[in-house]
């Protein structure tokens, strides 16, 4: 069904405010997805605070090019899904790739925002790979925590040979 130029105007502006507010966007490619699937998607961004909306592409790709934004606008495929946060700049990527990997070529990511760059497939996917702060915060523990750990351990195993000894 063809939109009005009134709602083709609305669209845009919708899509201008998202890139705007947004720390992070990514774009979806969700060709071939059913509905109970798509009821799972729309579920789990919303549950950890990632926003969701489908666009014409061609009204994705003028309010994009209308935006401040750096670098190339990717190609646009298949059906476009956009979900983008306001908080975490890493979840809508993280969230989108894990479900492109529990449903293999239905679901993709192919491009996104972040950072106010524009991003390809393969930026928006090492993103994706970034794991959350919390994951993030308990690595750093181990690795200060490692040296500390280590250098107990022999002193320990010192002062057991000198007890040894004595």
């Amino acid at each position: 069904m063809a939109l009005t130029k009134s709602k083709k105007k609305e669209v845009i502006d919708t899509l201008k405010s998202a890139v705007a507010s947004a720390t992070s966007l990514v774009f979806v490619n969700f060709h071939g997805i059913n509905v109970e699937n798509v009821n799972a998607f729309r579920r789990q961004l919303h549950e950890n605070g990632v926003k969701y909306l489908v666009s014409k592409k061609t009204l994705a790709q003028r309010a994009l090019s209308e935006s401040s934004l750096e670098g190339d606008i990717p190609v646009l495929e298949g059906e476009l899904g956009i979900a983008y946060s306001t908080g975490d700049m890493t979840v809508p990527a993280r969230e989108v790739f894990g479900f492109q990997k529990k449903l293999k070529g239905v679901v993709s990511i192919i491009g996104g925002v972040f950072e106010g760059k524009l991003m390809d497939k393969e930026q928006m996917t090492e993103i994706a790979q970034i794991p959350d702060m919390h994951t993030l915060q308990a690595q750093f523990v181990n690795v200060i925590n490692s040296p500390i750990q280590g250098l107990a351990v022999v002193l320990n195993a010192i002062a057991e040979s000198k007890e040894q000894k004595v």
